[in-house]
């Protein structure tokens, strides 16, 4: 049997939970419950509150999925 297709989302950090969890709120404005990839966990970058976030969610429970990617933010560090 064929493994279903993830869904992927982007959206907000809004709090930081033990474990490697957290919450995100995705666009669409519902709760999401995240767990870190290892790949995330391995090199040490950190998921903060208010970061966005790339989540894979799981087509058979849309609450919960993988916090996949952290997306850069829009500054810029001029020290130049």
């Amino acid at each position: 049997m064929k493994k279903q297709n993830p869904i992927d989302i982007e959206g907000t950090v809004t709090e930081s939970l033990p474990n490697a969890m957290s919450q995100a709120c995705p666009d669409n404005g519902c709760q999401v419950l995240t767990h870190i990839s290892g790949k995330i966990q391995r090199n040490y970058i950190r998921i903060l509150p208010g970061d966005r976030v790339r989540v894979e969610l799981s087509p058979y429970d849309l609450t919960k999925g993988c916090t996949t990617y952290r997306l850069r933010s829009k500054q810029t560090n001029s020290n130049h």
